[in-house]
């Protein structure tokens, strides 16, 4: 028997659709038929590479008598927070107003008008070391429901009032390099010294904490910040959350040394921990970077891309039931896929142990299971083999591949095959970087089919945005996130391509973004649109956590975009962004580093850089090349076809019109915070007017 979920797109709700539960997905069906019968709403939020969703629903969804007990007492709906992050939002501020804390899976009680009275994260089945079991609190929750509803729901219009109150602005006025200088501290007060990355475990790889030191590196020459970044990029590197057979970081570490991760992988930590690592590549000109960067978009060209160009959301932690089966090595194993001398070399490069190094996490006990990690870089290893690194190197690479191919054979996790908008937007420009900076001409291809994708499938008509695509099916209206990211990428892809098409296409969308999310009453971008289903409150989100908010990543677009157009009122919208929650930001910057970013490109110095010239000639390639491989981050760049007026960039551009080859030579166009210099057709000068530190 399937419930009413076996019709949905998305793979969470389809996990749920043969389920004993009567699971409803969220609508009106299931909240009228919760006002026909008189009974409250049991709401579920989870997603589909979630591991302790996949154990709830095991322990208990999956249970008939359990079931039962639910089909009783409640009307019960899911919903996958990726496809519904704007439930999700609201919902996860109620559980944290009512708990303290918040997580996945997200358990809320409600009524049938959507008014929260009890929330959760994880219940077990039964009770059990203090903890209540889900069997115990729906007998409660139905006998309260039953005999005491005045009671149960006394409380119900404070917590939405909490709600809206955690929602409020906090306007202030404009932000500056103070700000900067506490986020600095605060996250140098975090610091790993041992380890890199912030805080202890679990530890999650925050690689926009990483873009914000760069900046304030290139802003301050504070190297302290430049060594926090290293630190944590080649810890991470070599810690056990970096796929060394397949490539591609899992989600976070559960410890604090990044040796055993939580396995799933999102693509989203791909997209943003690719841009840190390129820029890192930038700033120090270190290979390691670079490679680092090359292998995520391996992993997520091979494993994450659809036929059709579109970039799909995640894969599952579990496989067979069991997380990290997949990803976890026996040393037995290595000795019969590998010759002898190969497992010896594998065995000692990645720490393999006979006992295991991967500990049960309920009982902290061997599971003789082994997660690959490094403690020692490749170039002191090498002396152990009697090799130079290179030839380690490549040694590696060959006992890689093989092992590769035997895991291949194995159970893969599951894929969740979703392609959601906005975290295409920034797989794209992690790509369009990539292609710029490495000067690898398949990730802007890759960048490109995607953007085709997302403009043929995921945009209506009038040139709005939907959320998800599945199954040949777009759905869900978008939200502030859809448009912020995917301009983000198409900032970066006309960047690395100079196709005015993707300039053009992120205006188009930057302007449909203001007319539907804009607060023209205070300012700034709320998540969901004008018009959008009602939920208990309209928020807006300006935290950066796992991935940037909509207003800072729309924050620093605006300013990129008004650098482009020279039109100052896109300029106004970003300095209104901060001062809308300026007082907030100001208690705790080191929450908001994406938006630091942006406070550093709007405090300056900033730059646009023209290059007049052709494409075709040597001079130009090489003048691209060199600007590319240095770290200008508060840039915009932009290149102007010479010799005649160009209509594709002259009028989005229009102050441009008149910059010109000098000398038959490809000419560049420097202006520090609208002051310009003079043109010049030498490369030295050109950098030098960008950074006196570039030498």
């Amino acid at each position: 028997m399937m419930n009413k979920l076996a019709d949905q797109k998305s793979p969470y709700l389809l996990q749920h659709a043969n389920n004993p539960v009567e699971w409803y997905p969220w609508g009106d069906e299931a909240f009228n038929k919760a006002r026909e019968l008189d009974k409250p709403i049991f709401l579920s939020i989870g997603y589909s590479t979630c591991h302790w969703c996949h154990v709830m629903s095991h322990e208990s969804f999956e249970d008939p008598s359990v079931a039962k007990l639910m089909n009783e007492t409640f009307i019960s709906i899911k919903v996958d927070r990726e496809e519904r992050p704007d439930i999700d939002k609201v919902y996860m501020t109620v559980c944290q107003v009512l708990t303290g804390s918040g997580g996945w899976p997200l358990t809320i009680f409600m009524t049938p008008d959507k008014k929260p009275f009890l929330a959760g994260t994880y219940f077990p089945k039964e009770s059990r070391f203090g903890r209540i079991g889900l069997i115990d609190l729906i007998k409660k929750i139905q006998n309260l429901w039953e005999n005491e509803r005045d009671e149960l729901l006394k409380g119900t219009q404070q917590i939405i009032n909490a709600v809206q109150e955690v929602a409020d602005e906090q306007p202030g006025n404009k932000l500056d390099k103070k700000t900067l200088n506490i986020a600095y501290d605060q996250l140098s007060m975090r610091f790993d010294d041992k380890y890199g990355g912030f805080g202890k475990a679990p530890k999650f790889p925050s690689p926009h904490q990483l873009s914000f030191l760069l900046r304030f590196w290139i802003r301050s020459n504070d190297t302290h910040a430049l060594e926090m970044v290293e630190k944590t990029l080649n810890k991470m590197r070599m810690g056990g959350i970096f796929d060394k057979i397949g490539f591609g970081f899992h989600r976070y570490s559960t410890d604090q040394e990044w040796l055993v991760p939580h396995f799933e992988k999102m693509l989203y930590d791909q997209a943003l921990l690719a841009i840190a690592y390129l820029e890192a590549y930038q700033a120090t000109n270190k290979e390691l970077y670079a490679e680092t960067a090359r292998e995520i978009f391996t992993y997520v060209l091979r494993d994450m891309t659809s036929p059709e160009g579109g970039f799909y959301s995640a894969e599952d932690a579990d496989s067979e039931g069991v997380e990290g089966k997949f990803y976890v090595w026996e040393r037995n194993d290595l000795y019969e896929i590998l010759n002898e001398e190969d497992a010896q070399i594998i065995e000692k490069v990645y720490n393999i142990g006979k006992g295991g190094n991967y500990l049960e996490e309920a009982t902290r006990k061997s599971t003789g299971k082994n997660i690959l990690y490094r403690e020692k870089s490749l170039s002191k290893l090498a002396p152990d083999f009697d090799m130079t690194y290179d030839e380690l190197k490549m040694r590696i690479e060959q006992i890689r591949q093989r092992l590769f191919e035997y895991r291949e054979k194995k159970i893969h996790p599951g894929k969740d095959d979703k392609i959601l908008t906005d975290w295409n937007g920034l797989m794209i420009a992690a790509l369009a970087k990539g292609a710029r900076i490495l000067n690898e001409k398949k990730y802007s291809d890759a960048a490109i089919k995607a953007t085709e994708f997302i403009l043929e499938n995921l945009q209506h008509s009038e040139g709005t945005l939907f959320h998800r695509y599945r199954e040949g099916e777009a759905g869900i209206e978008g939200y502030l996130d859809d448009y912020a990211f995917f301009i983000w990428g198409l900032i970066e892809l006309y960047e690395a391509t100079f196709n005015p098409k993707y300039i053009k296409l992120a205006l188009d969308l930057n302007q449909k973004q203001i007319e539907h999310y804009w607060d023209d009453n205070i300012g700034a971008f709320y998540f969901t649109s004008d018009q959008s289903e009602e939920l208990l409150v309209r928020q807006k989100e300006i935290y950066d956590g796992a991935i940037p908010s909509g207003n800072s990543v729309s924050m620093l677009n605006l300013l990129r975009l008004s650098f482009f157009t020279g039109d100052t009122e896109l300029e106004k919208k970003a300095e209104y962004i901060g001062m809308v929650f300026a007082e907030l930001i100001r208690k705790n910057p080191v929450g908001f580093t994406h938006l630091m970013n942006a406070l550093d490109f709007a405090i300056g110095p900033s730059y646009t850089l023209v290059i007049a010239g052709n494409k075709e000639m040597k001079e130009t390639v090489k003048i691209l090349k060199e600007v590319n491989r240095h770290f200008f981050p508060n840039k915009t760049f932009i290149f102007r076809p010479a010799d005649e007026f160009n209509p594709k960039i002259d009028e989005l551009s229009d102050y441009i019109r008149y910059f010109d080859k000098i000398n038959d030579k490809p000419t560049g166009y420097v202006c520090v915070d609208k002051t310009c210099k003079t043109p010049t057709n030498d490369i030295e000068e050109l950098l030098n007017f960008m950074d006196p530190r570039w030498k």
